[in-house]
């Protein structure tokens, strides 16, 4: 008697194996962390190579206000010291965030004003291939990620009542999505 194999058989990991990019530093990037992954125990560099295969909406970018919250959080303050953060997006400066202290952040790319900021505080900022050599299996380092859902778009996902998700309408007036869903008389109201 054979086996059913409709359900299991054919069933496709929907993981990507690659990034889609053709930049040439994510593609050698990639080659390097699926070594690393493959030939020690590190979870560490599992987790950044999944991140470096990601599309770009679910590589958000981290602000160095987030940076700067997390380092000097008064709960984890003296565990952070000396640490090298990471993130497997791009660091973008907060001009709200008027002090930056002196750490070590390796991204893959970092805006001009960030950049200048993290180095004027006597910082230090890595690429991937530099964290690497000096951390191969990531100990001592501290991995980060951006908001994936504070896009305009996911404000306006789902759908139903109460779901409070945001209209896409021109104007808030009489005339504008006020039937199914606005009343009672009409379906149901939120």
């Amino acid at each position: 008697m054979g086996i059913d194999l409709n359900e299991f058989g054919h069933r496709r990991d929907s993981h990507r194996k690659a990034p889609k990019s053709e930049d040439p530093y994510r593609i050698i990037l990639h080659k390097l962390y699926s070594f690393l992954a493959r030939r020690t125990d590190s979870k560490f560099n599992q987790v950044v190579l999944r991140r470096l295969r990601q599309s770009k909406i679910n590589r958000a970018p981290v602000s160095l206000s987030k940076i700067v919250r997390t380092v000097e959080k008064p709960t984890s303050k003296k565990e952070y010291e000396g640490k090298i953060i990471a993130t497997v997006a791009k660091v973008t400066d907060d001009n709200r965030v008027l002090e930056i202290p002196k750490i070590t952040i390796c991204a893959l790319g970092f805006t001009a004003t960030a950049r200048a900021r993290i180095l004027k505080a006597g910082g230090e900022t890595l690429t991937f291939d530099q964290l690497a050599l000096r951390a191969p299996t990531g100990s001592n380092v501290i991995l980060l990620r951006g908001p994936r859902n504070s896009r305009e778009a996911v404000k306006h996902f789902g759908f139903g009542p109460h779901s409070h998700k945001k209209p896409k309408v021109e104007s808030k007036g009489r005339k504008f999505e006020r039937a199914r869903g606005r009343r009672r008389s009409r379906g149901f109201k939120v």
